[in-house]
């Protein structure tokens, strides 16, 4: 049973809160890559991991406000590290939009880097290499046989091909977003609002040719993470474009994602999975949706703001009262995520992406609108 109010007072403790145990958790974790806490220490992933982006991410959120300069120098120091991947290629895939985007979108936004514009840029321009003309979707990930795969979570990728049409001023990026989008609202999301992990189609003509459950528990099912990312990336598609049918798409699996949110719990890892005494939860997937509940608050009418704003401070007064550790054991911020349950990969426990979409949502209640993505 959640106690607290979600008001100035409260959003100003919890934001000096975030920003206190960031302080002390960099002094340690410096210009590695976090990714998962293991007995309450980040375990640290190699340079061209997909979340990499998540904790410079998160200095920058932070430094926008208060300039902290070792926050400056560890995420500068991150980005240039990733920079082995970036040119060397053949690790890249379609993540580079996490990757890049809060690193390298987010130091040239902050601070006008002009090494950091070039490798967003150069990312963006990898993403758009990686669209299927034929099946006008962008292509997921570099395994064997999956040249015809697309997956949910590029949606939260699209953004950085955006960003690259406005710098440029060339809308050859944004086409391929706009495509690459489309194709989810006709493939992946239902007329229920939940999603496909997986769509696969065949690399040679297009044709859709079946979906996947992927990391949910079935291809029926309704990952609670790839739920947040179609709710989050669909608004910030609508915020590039205007285009009506994405924020439609988003207020339509935010409308999912409220109705099966339990009351005074982070959501399981799959809407549809049997609920079990392994089951785990994905605190995650409510961090992100709460972010993209309050932007979706932001777009539409004032006369109904206030049902997608409600529902994100309800998510977050629930994190905070239930799920958060403030405490000096934890490195984490977030607890109880789970990265790939089918996999058994870092169940119940904090993720980097979990902190930094939550600490994105607390940012917003303080009345930040300039996003990285």
């Amino acid at each position: 049973m959640t106690t607290g109010v979600v008001n100035e007072a409260w959003v100003k403790d919890v934001w000096g809160k975030i920003v206190a145990k960031v302080e002390r958790t960099s002094k340690r974790i410096g210009d590695s890559f976090p990714y998962a806490s293991v007995n309450g220490t980040y375990y640290s992933e190699s340079n061209d991991w997909w979340t990499n982006g998540f904790w410079p991410g998160l200095l920058w959120l932070i430094y926008k406000e208060n300039e902290h300069a070792d926050f400056r120098n560890i995420a500068v120091s991150v980005e240039n590290q990733m920079d082995e991947t970036l040119l060397g290629y053949e690790k890249l895939h379609h993540d580079v939009g996490f990757m890049w985007s809060l690193t390298s979108v987010a130091q040239y936004k902050l601070l006008g880097t002009e090494a950091s514009k070039i490798r967003g840029l150069m990312a963006a321009s990898h993403l758009a290499g990686r669209f299927n003309l034929k099946g006008q979707f962008i292509r997921a990930w570099n395994g064997e046989n999956q040249q015809g795969w697309a997956i949910i979570d590029c949606l939260l990728n699209l953004p950085l091909l955006y960003w690259a049409s406005e710098t440029t001023n060339d809308p050859r990026f944004r086409h391929i977003a706009v495509a690459h989008a489309d194709t989810v609202l006709r493939e992946f999301i239902r007329p229920d609002g939940s999603s496909h992990h997986i769509v696969c189609f065949d690399p040679e003509t297009g044709e859709r040719i079946e979906a996947r459950g992927g990391q949910g528990y079935s291809q029926d099912s309704a990952w609670a993470r790839g739920t947040s990312w179609a709710l989050y990336g669909m608004v910030l598609s609508y915020k590039y474009t205007g285009h009506q049918r994405y924020l439609d798409a988003a207020k339509r699996v935010a409308h999912f994602y409220i109705a099966n949110m339990p009351a005074d719990a982070a959501p399981y890892w799959d809407f549809r999975a049997p609920v079990e005494p392994e089951t785990a939860f994905d605190t995650s997937a409510a961090a992100c949706a709460a972010t993209g509940l309050l932007e979706i608050s932001r777009a539409v009418p004032e006369s109904e703001a206030y049902i997608y704003s409600e529902a994100a401070k309800r998510i977050l007064l629930v994190l905070t009262e239930q799920y958060v550790s403030w405490g000096e054991d934890e490195e984490g911020i977030l607890t109880m995520a789970t990265a790939n349950f089918p996999k058994r990969a870092y169940v119940n426990v904090p993720i980097i992406y979990g902190d930094y979409y939550y600490a994105e949502a607390i940012a917003k209640l303080r009345g930040r609108t300039e996003l990285f993505w």
